[in-house]
């Protein structure tokens, strides 16, 4: 159990995420609506297909033009024109073929394709004949795509909530539209805390490090389909700190501070929270969780009048991985109105086994960066049994560094696959013991 001075991560990122709502649906042409959630339902503006057409390379015609063709008994029509795909034919003259391509539309009185291989003729770009031999009698509607057979005009192709990937947006256009209501990509703004980052790649004077934590927020944004709206860096005083978040709560749906929110003489967070005004709320936490620890939620007031959330994550380059994993990435899916977008903290969503030991502190839920290795030689002794009792073999796992969990350890953290999960009333993880996985967004999986 958390100690009482500490709260548990599903109680704290229920109260950071209660005031979060989905942003307001915006028109959005198709192009641009990639990873977005459509807000409206969709019924077909056209029919599916729009006409009448074949689906394979050969001759139009009717049907009762070639009862009992057969190959050593073809019927011979004269060709009475091309159809190529994209133009509209002229109507099939009683008692002929036309030649026609796959799309084509079918012209009228033509109510049968033949294909190509089972004619006289070869495939491919060639002089339209002057005549065909059909070695096939085709039944009424062979090869034939009919107008609507797919949807008809009116129809319900697809409901609100729908995440809009590839073969969504293609059904979309499909059924004549261009546009749609969906909810837009959250815009995140991070500000960074600390008079030590300097921008990486600069040499380092005594007590600097570079900053590495913009460049992992920034991408774990992208990686969760929302749009960064810029970075900042903030000193150590809460007088920067309250202009860096007013700058940034101007053009961003939400603001993701890394640092300064532990208990440091100069962490600028706990004093900017000690005297909050009008334009800003801010409450820290201690949650039970290793590593992350210290948390922090609120809202900035904007110049245009919007009240901006704000999370405030941990400095540590694996703390703030893991905090971002557990609450950011929440906030993010509900902002995003994302089908099932959980207002709670990520849980585990698959099993894997400890190939070794590792210590955790018990009381607080430990969240270990780890990757995917070969089975232990010799396998430990006693291997529990997974949740369900019998379940699938499951991946062996190990922390990404012989440290564990040290939130400093950010040099391993390109190998890590998932975050293994140990419970709190655990002191860590003995070699076979089952944990839970969270994964990683892929682009952190080794190659």
């Amino acid at each position: 159990m958390p100690s009482p001075a500490m709260i548990t991560p599903e109680r704290y990122v229920d109260e950071a995420l209660a005031a979060l709502r989905p942003l307001g649906a915006v028109p959005t042409r198709l192009e641009d609506a990639h990873g977005l959630v459509l807000a409206e339902d969709v019924t077909a503006a056209l029919p599916v297909p729009p006409w009448t057409n074949s689906a394979m390379d050969g001759y139009a015609l009717r049907a009762e033009d070639a009862v009992g063709a057969a190959e050593r008994a073809p019927v011979i029509l004269p060709v009475a024109g091309d159809i190529p795909a994209g133009s509209p034919p002229a109507p099939l003259p009683p008692g002929t073929a036309m030649r026609i391509m796959t799309g084509a539309m079918l012209p009228e009185g033509a109510d049968a394709v033949v294909r190509v291989e089972d004619t006289d003729q070869s495939p491919g770009p060639r002089p339209l004949p002057r005549e065909v031999a059909i070695h096939a009698a085709p039944a009424v509607g062979l090869h034939v795509r009919r107008a609507g057979e797919g949807c008809a005009a009116g129809d319900p192709v697809m409901g609100a909530g729908t995440l809009l990937g590839a073969t969504a947006i293609s059904a979309l256009a499909s059924v004549g539209r261009d546009e749609v209501l969906a909810r837009p990509r959250p815009r995140v703004a991070i500000v960074s805390t600390g008079a030590e980052l300097v921008e990486p790649g600069q040499g380092l004077a005594p007590g600097t490090i570079p900053d590495s934590n913009s460049l992992l927020l920034a991408g774990l944004i992208r990686e969760h389909g929302a749009a960064l709206a810029g970075a900042r860096r903030s000193a150590d005083s809460a007088e920067d700190l309250a202009r860096a978040l007013l700058e940034a709560a101007g053009g961003a749906d939400l603001v993701v501070t890394s640092g300064g929110v532990s208990a440091g003489a100069f962490d600028p967070l706990t004093m900017l929270a000690a005297g909050t005004g009008a334009r800003m709320r801010l409450s820290l936490s201690k949650v039970a969780m290793q590593p992350g620890k210290p948390q922090g939620h609120g809202a900035v007031l904007a110049d245009d009048g919007r009240e901006v959330p704000l999370l405030c994550l941990p400095g540590n380059p694996v703390s703030a991985l893991v905090s971002f994993a557990l609450i950011v990435a929440p906030a993010l899916a509900l902002l995003a109105g994302r089908p099932g977008a959980p207002a709670t903290a990520a849980a585990p969503t698959s099993h894997a086994r400890a190939a070794v030991a590792w210590t955790g502190p018990v009381g607080r839920r430990q969240y270990v960066p780890v990757r995917v290795v070969g089975a232990p030689d010799p396998l430990p002794e006693s291997l529990p049994a997974p949740p369900d009792g019998t379940g699938p073999i499951l991946p062996w796992v190990e922390p990404i560094h012989r440290l564990g969990s040290g939130s400093h350890l950010v040099s391993s953290l390109g190998t890590a696959v998932a975050l293994a999960v140990v419970d709190e009333d655990s002191a860590g993880a003995r070699g076979g013991d089952v944990v839970g996985l969270i994964p990683l967004p892929s682009s952190a999986r080794p190659c």
